[in-house]
């Protein structure tokens, strides 16, 4: 046991567990009802103890083929929606049962992209989590495949799962799935055990998918990666280990353990800078990235050039004149607008623009350094 991993893990009061779909799948490739029993025993444990947990599980689609007598996974979109849509009762039923055998309820909610971007929906998804967390029982969150597509798909629920734990300000996210973390080597047989150098241990990864699941080593990363710029801890763990959850709570070497720099966030600056997806970017001079490092305002003098098409009130990445991205933030000028001024002194915008109600392309308050 390690004392370290058990100072960290007894900070925590709230959790988001994710099950990714060869987790859940048997050997046939049709749902493992025992493998739901077990994990939902032990979030019940977690929830005696007064630990706030929520699932993010994925399974639909698997689910669903099982159900329909299919042999291979559909590639349309219309046939993987159907999958989904008869796949999802029998993987919320296998959840009830296994949770009312703890005298728990199972809460099934369903999101898209869009429900997280638009801030008041947003906001709404969080209350009703915690409402349901007070009443004792356990959200069960998956993507609304029925009706999602491109424009407002997460990606996977490993992005789903960031996307959570960001929006509930939970202290980890525990992504669980067929191996036993991040490993330096490519036959997977050493895994990290803390890692506080995020980019150097990401290189070790070897870029494998899984057979059932549309995510892979990558997609885990990306969402670490959300999660660590928020402040909060990340694991990734073998979910078909016994006592996966307890002995990792309990501080025990379980999985890779990915420690943050960052200072923990605000919700709304959560909501701002991992949540919403950029719909353009700007390209800022040497002066206006070290501004913005130094948690300034941007200006339009600093910006050198801007892509994308987007409105006042959109969110938009900024990129120094390397291409790196700096931060991201809700940008007061419309890309129409802004391609008049960028560049120019604030005291020019009247000549150009006319009347104009704000000095500052993007305010530092709704500003957040991404790099």
């Amino acid at each position: 046991m390690s004392a370290r991993r058990q100072t960290l893990m007894a900070d925590v009061r709230s959790l988001v567990v994710k099950l990714g779909t060869n987790v859940l799948a048997d050997r046939q490739g049709h749902l493992d009802c025992s493998l739901i029993e077990r994990i939902a025993g032990e979030v019940h444990a977690l929830k005696e103890r007064g630990l706030r947990v929520a699932v993010v599980s994925s399974g639909a689609i698997g689910a669903g083929l099982a159900d329909l007598g299919l042999a291979k996974r559909p590639v349309a979109l219309p046939q993987l929606q159907g999958c989904a849509a008869v796949g999802q009762t029998s993987l919320m039923r296998a959840f009830d049962a296994a949770l009312k055998k703890h005298g728990r309820h199972a809460a099934q909610i369903l999101l898209t992209r869009g429900d997280v971007e638009d801030r008041s929906r947003y906001l709404n998804v969080r209350n009703c989590i915690h409402a349901l967390q007070e009443y004792g029982a356990v959200p069960i969150i998956n993507e609304n495949d029925t009706v999602s597509v491109d424009e407002i798909r997460f990606g996977d629920n490993d992005i789903l799962a960031a996307m959570v734990t960001n929006l509930l300000r939970a202290d980890l996210l525990v992504l669980l799935t067929t191996v036993e973390g991040l490993c330096r080597d490519a036959a997977r047989t050493e895994p990290f055990d803390v890692v506080e150098d995020f980019e150097a241990a990401a290189r070790a990864a070897d870029g494998s998918q899984s057979a059932l699941g549309t995510g892979g080593m990558e997609s885990k990363l990306q969402a670490v990666a959300k999660v660590l710029a928020a402040g909060e801890l990340c694991v990734i763990a073998n979910g078909r280990r016994e006592r996966v959850l307890a002995d990792l709570l309990a501080g025990e070497t379980v999985g890779t353990l990915f420690l943050p720099k960052a200072r923990k966030l605000s919700s709304r600056q959560r909501w701002i800078g991992l949540t919403r997806a950029a719909r353009g970017r700007l390209f800022v001079d040497d002066g206006a990235a070290g501004a913005l490092r130094d948690r300034k305002s941007l200006l339009a003098i600093g910006i050198t050039r801007l892509e994308g098409t987007f409105d006042a009130g959109d969110v938009v990445l900024v990129v120094d004149a390397r291409g790196k991205e700096i931060a991201q933030g809700l940008t007061n000028f419309s890309s129409a607008d802004l391609a008049k001024v960028k560049g120019l002194k604030t005291s020019e915008f009247c000549r150009t623009l006319g009347e104009y109600l704000y000095d500052e392309v993007i305010h530092a308050d709704n500003l957040v350094l991404t790099a």
